[in-house]
């Protein structure tokens, strides 16, 4: 079966439509140099088949997976689930159109009890070894053999309180492995079914990763945005780059600018001792690029310079995610961002401005954007703000709270707008998303993939908001002095990142000056406008 090769140097450039956005645009940042782990990618062409079962369709998938396997060890000098120097490797998918957050991805494969001693042997560091192997055993469980994510979850927090530890970034290594010995005990007695060959296990995550194709929350998202004709993923198999790996390495995200307002600033998030799915998820609250400054500054220079090389390359602005291995900084995915229509406008007048695009292609850019009803909000009356956090998509919202999607729905149906109000950023949200006037976390960072989607719906969104304590079960978030019941009146300001009580006024202006400029781009192209004063 014809695989697609990805490495260091490489210059074979397939096209999105064969192997994913994902993939298509790893294997341009190889041909220009930056730094990628090598990685092989199985064509879109097989999911619907390996969605349905097709005997044929898996003898591909086993024939494309071990020719793969093959080379990445070729390339690495290490042996897949090996004992000695272990080639751990991430499984990813990639549809032709970016679906952020919507399809599965199966980290650390390949950790199993041997590689799990190869890594002590190679790092002399038995917690990431097993902080590794939890990880797989978790992503596994729930991803492949489609157990309940509470169940892993309650075994991590039963121990944290046991351990009387902050958090698991504080477990040590015996902690680790005592918690991995007990999830894999949960997996035989749940499914039976956890291979120890690692190729076993590589079969098992491509094809999950296939199967989310057809995921309620991947289905719902296309719909949404119009994405019903793709055809399926990708999936992509990549050396592992370790983000949990020691003091000086990390994961995260990075924006080229600023997608929510539209300044030409990078954004930066990052969680140190920590893997990608960490920062992506939306479960944990991050640091800025000041924290990778302070203790790591080639990096953050280098960092800067890939962000500028990329928006360059790809004449857009980007959405990069990145892993800090002991001090080596590794570019793992580069897509054009998700923008909210406000940063959209900037983004095309900015671009003009620079000559990095033309004014048709600027229009070409826009023509999603509704421009007639593009406004500036602002709250007025709301009082003092009840809590803060971070600001992951602009605007203002107003509504009623709700604390889990189903609500959300229920609320909305009564005509009244609803904000969303939730634990953590989660992209299984995100029907309550579509519905929602707004939304906010308690915990998260604008860089996870719920706040890419929350901006790309246009919704104003508030992550990282540690005041607030949300008790999904109550139907109640409590804060300092205050409780927050379901249906009662919120108003946020999502640019400000603050969350008021009660039912502010919303007050709103035209960016005129900015529309003027583009209805000028329409004279020159001679395209018609369709710029309308709003009503």
């Amino acid at each position: 079966m014809q695989i697609a090769r990805i490495h260091a140097g490489s210059t074979e450039q397939p096209p999105a439509e064969v192997i994913g956005a994902k993939a298509a645009n790893l294997a341009r940042m190889a041909a220009l140099g930056l730094p990628v782990p090598p990685a092989f990618v199985l064509p879109i062409e097989l999911c619907s088949a390996i969605a349905a079962g097709e005997p044929k369709a898996k003898e591909r998938l086993a024939e494309g997976l071990a020719a793969g396997i093959e080379f990445l060890e070729k390339t690495t000098g290490r042996e897949f689930g090996g004992r000695r120097t272990p080639l751990l490797v991430s499984v990813r998918s990639g549809a032709a159109r970016s679906m952020p957050g919507m399809l599965d991805t199966v980290l650390d494969v390949g950790c199993t009890p041997a590689a799990v001693h190869g890594l002590v042997r190679m790092t002399g560091n038995p917690r990431f070894a097993f902080d590794c192997r939890r990880r797989f055993l978790e992503a596994y469980g729930s991803v492949v053999l489609g157990l309940a994510d509470g169940i892993f979850k309650k075994q991590l927090e039963d121990l944290i309180a046991a351990e009387g530890v902050g958090g698991e970034q504080a477990l040590d290594g015996e902690a680790l492995e005592r918690l991995a010995a007990s999830y894999r005990q949960t997996i035989e007695d749940e499914s039976g079914q956890l291979p120890d060959a690692p190729l076993d296990q590589l079969r098992g995550a491509a094809e999950a990763v296939y199967r989310s194709w057809m995921s309620e929350r991947a289905v719902t998202y296309r719909r949404l945005q119009r994405l019903e004709d793709l055809r399926g993923t990708a999936v992509t198999v990549q050396a592992m780059v370790f983000g949990n790996s020691g003091t000086s390495s990390g994961s995260g995200v990075a924006f080229s600018r600023d997608p929510s307002t539209g300044a030409n600033k990078p954004i930066i998030d990052v969680l140190f001792g920590a893997q990608g799915e960490d920062v992506v998820s939306g479960r944990r609250t991050p640091e800025t690029e000041d924290a990778i400054v302070r203790s790591l500054p080639k990096v953050a220079a280098q960092l800067r310079d890939a962000l500028a090389r990329l928006e360059q390359d790809f004449a857009d602005v980007q959405d990069v995610e990145f892993t800090i291995e002991n001090g080596r900084l590794w570019i793992l995915q580069t897509r054009s961002a998700k923008r909210t229509p406000q940063a959209a406008l900037h983004f095309a007048l900015d671009f003009v401005r620079e000559g990095r695009i033309t004014p048709a292609e600027a229009l070409r850019r826009l023509r999603d954007v509704d421009l007639g009803k593009l406004t500036r909000k602002r709250l007025a009356d709301a009082g003092e703000p009840v809590a803060r956090g971070t600001g992951a998509s602009a605007g203002i919202a107003v509504g009623r709270a709700a604390f889990d999607a189903a609500s959300a729905a229920r609320l909305s149906v009564g005509g009244d707008p609803v904000i969303l109000v939730r634990p953590d950023t989660n992209t299984a949200d995100v029907a309550g998303f579509a519905v929602s006037a707004g939304i906010v976390t308690a915990v998260g960072g604008r860089t996870a993939h719920a706040a890419l989607v929350a901006r790309q719906l246009d919704k104003p969104c508030i992550v990282g908001c540690g005041e607030i304590a949300v008790d999904v079960a109550q139907r109640c978030a409590h804060l300092p002095g205050a409780t927050i019941k379901e249906g009662e009146w919120l108003s946020i300001d999502g640019g400000l990142g603050a969350v008021y009580l009660g039912r502010g006024k919303i007050m709103t202006d035209r960016p005129e000056a900015e529309l003027e400029e583009v209805e000028r781009w329409r004279v020159l192209t001679g395209e018609s406008s369709t710029v309308t004063a709003a009503q």
